[in-house]
């Protein structure tokens, strides 16, 4: 989806922001216009750094090959066309194996690149599969280790593919996630952002108003501190991950590391997994309650038969848990039995799309 713009020095009268906001309001159209089933992802490459790059947005067309497709091609061009319009951007088509690809122009530069995707029906039948046809996958995730060696150790003794979530800057996060890998645990960032609530917050963590650069300096900061992982859960965050500008500014860094995103859904305002998929990272979301937020053996253990039943009736959950002594004896209990059921027990990044 990426395709690089023209060298020139900068976007006359346009700076990067507004390069974005405009790509904000041609993808708002282009859900508008889209048959539904159709996605529209964006990437906000323009930036002071980069000057020569270009906005991407991206449309994967849903019901490709039917009788509605050049109709509906054509409704999404013409509701970007009334947006290039507004802003005063001239159009560049050109071409694309894949599609439709054509650029808009700001005095002669660059400012973004639509592709428009043309989705097979095969592609359309295999996205849209039945999970009752398909093996049920279980996903569990312990957040909050780095503290404590102890929890680590206890985690380490099930037998299971976990997935471990460690806070940086902690104690011992670096060496608890080292052990893991080498135990053949898989290990996520839990990347700390800004609550709304009254959780006791990171000493450092993303929040609204943070410049983007600033940003991107403390993800590298924290992926240094917790090394090897392949993927990033938000700790906390019901305020950051509310804010759609916090997570358009997290997703390129993500992108830059390769990471995927397993959205934690601590508030149901959250916009980061919509983000995600928008920016074309990889992701997922939690998708059964939590386990433990009352950490008791029973509360766990029904916790978890209920992730267990999530997981077989969608065909595959991401339950999420902490190392309490409580929540491990209620997974050394139930997840033998659902294994027996046909559940199959999975890392999270085998969820993630």
């Amino acid at each position: 989806m990426l395709f690089a713009g023209c060298k020139k020095e900068g976007k006359p009268g346009l700076s990067p922001a507004r390069v974005h906001a405009i790509t904000r309001e041609l993808a708002d159209a282009a859900r508008a216009a889209a048959p539904a089933g159709s996605k529209v992802r964006i990437g906000l490459q323009a930036s002071d750094k980069n000057p020569e790059a270009s906005d991407q947005l991206d449309i994967t067309l849903s019901t490709a090959g039917s009788p509605s497709q050049a109709g509906g091609v054509a409704q999404i061009q013409q509701s970007l066309g009334a947006v290039a319009t507004r802003h005063a951007l001239a159009v560049q088509p050109s071409e694309s194996r894949e599609g439709i690809l054509f650029f808009y122009l700001k005095g002669g530069v660059r400012t973004h690149a639509v592709h428009i995707h043309l989705a097979s029906r095969d592609q359309e039948q295999s996205g849209n599969a039945s999970p009752s046809a398909k093996v049920p996958k279980l996903a569990i995730i312990l957040d909050d280790l780095g503290s404590e060696r102890a929890a680590a150790e206890a985690v380490f003794s099930l037998p299971y593919p976990l997935t471990i979530s460690v806070l940086p800057n902690h104690e011992h996060s670096a060496e608890i996630a080292q052990e893991a890998q080498r135990r053949g645990y898989q290990v996520l960032l839990h990347l700390p952002m800004q609550s709304v609530a009254n959780e006791k917050p990171e000493a450092q963590e993303l929040h609204p108003g943070m410049p983007a650069a600033e940003m991107s300096s403390l993800v590298d900061q924290f992926l240094k501190n917790v090394p090897g992982i392949v993927g990033v859960n938000n700790h906390q965050g019901s305020q950051a991950t509310a804010n759609r500008a916090v997570m358009e500014e997290l997703m390129p860094v993500l992108s830059e590391h390769q990471l995927f995103y397993v959205d934690s859904r601590t508030t149901a305002a959250t916009v980061a997994y919509q983000t995600a998929q928008e920016f074309g990272v990889p992701s997922a979301f939690r998708n059964v309650p939590f386990l433990d937020d009352v950490a008791e053996v029973a509360a766990v253990r029904k916790q978890l038969e209920l992730a267990v039943r999530g997981a077989r009736d969608k065909g595959e959950a991401i339950a999420i848990g902490h190392p309490h002594s409580a929540t491990l004896q209620a997974l050394s209990e139930v997840l033998p039995r659902a294994q027996a059921q046909g559940v199959h027990l999975v890392f999270v990044s085998e969820l993630v799309h």
